[in-house]
């Protein structure tokens, strides 16, 4: 079977006792159009893996889908186009989003989605132990990252087991894709997520609507996302290493 998210190149590599040549994997991201039942949204760059549940995480980022009961099927199409096909009012007014600190402005959230108050969140609890052993399936779970250094990887963890994982280009759309898992049935919220990339306002927010109670980065939060997670009460955790773990909020949901 073709990978379509790698390839190989030639390069030449320079040191000081000259030139030889060399070879390097590449992350293969390509343009896919996300359409709403018969509305195109908007174009993302991709890695060509998890399409489906990108889609449905893409919608549910830009507020156009709510809740798993509304999504019916995705469809991925040869062309390029992924689409959804959901029980929503796709003609009503384009939502007003927000660009956020995605780099090259493509993190984009509906504005609504930072309004209202929080639903209860989902309960679960996670031990150090636990917590250790997640990160370490997480971070052993892609080959990909591991030739290239060049995508984002995001798992979903409960009852013991790494429950799904996803990798991408770009660290919103890897999160998108456990959010699109969600909506499409494959896991529950029920558990702690786990992302490479930083915990900006939207990667939290993202995951406090859908209901997500513990998230996880092996990088940093900002101060809004920090907010957020405050507002939410979502358990905020950055850092995160195997035996070590530095909670930012609601500690409670951690046990030794």
């Amino acid at each position: 079977m073709t990978d379509n998210t790698q390839l190989n190149h030639s390069t030449t590599i320079f040191t000081p006792d000259g030139t030889e040549k060399g070879g390097e994997t590449l992350a293969v991201e390509k343009p896919f159009l996300v359409v709403l039942n018969d509305h195109e949204i908007g174009t993302a760059m991709v890695l060509e893996t998890g399409l489906e549940e990108f889609g449905a995480g893409f919608l549910f980022g830009m507020g156009y889908v709510e809740r798993p009961d509304q999504v019916r099927e995705v469809l991925v199409c040869p062309d390029g186009r992924i689409v959804v096909h959901a029980d929503v009012d796709e003609d009503a007014a384009p939502k007003d989003v927000i660009i956020t600190s995605g780099c090259g402005g493509t993190g984009k959230i509906s504005r609504d989605m930072l309004e209202g108050a929080f639903d209860d969140l989902e309960e679960y609890t996670l031990s150090l132990a636990e917590a250790g052993e997640f990160i370490r399936k997480a971070l052993h779970a892609s080959e990909l990252g591991m030739k290239t250094h060049c995508v984002h990887g995001c798992g979903f963890w409960s009852d013991g087991t790494l429950q799904a994982f996803y990798e991408d280009i770009g660290r919103h759309n890897a999160v998108d894709k456990i959010i699109g898992a969600i909506l499409l049935g494959k896991i529950t919220p029920r558990g702690a997520i786990y992302t490479t990339g930083r915990l900006t306002s939207d990667m939290v927010l993202k995951c406090a609507r859908i209901g997500i109670p513990i998230v996880m980065s092996r990088t940093s939060s900002s101060s809004l996302g920090l907010a957020i997670a405050r507002k939410a009460g979502v358990t905020l955790i950055s850092y995160a290493r195997p035996g070590r773990l530095n909670v930012f909020n609601a500690p409670e949901r951690v046990h030794l």
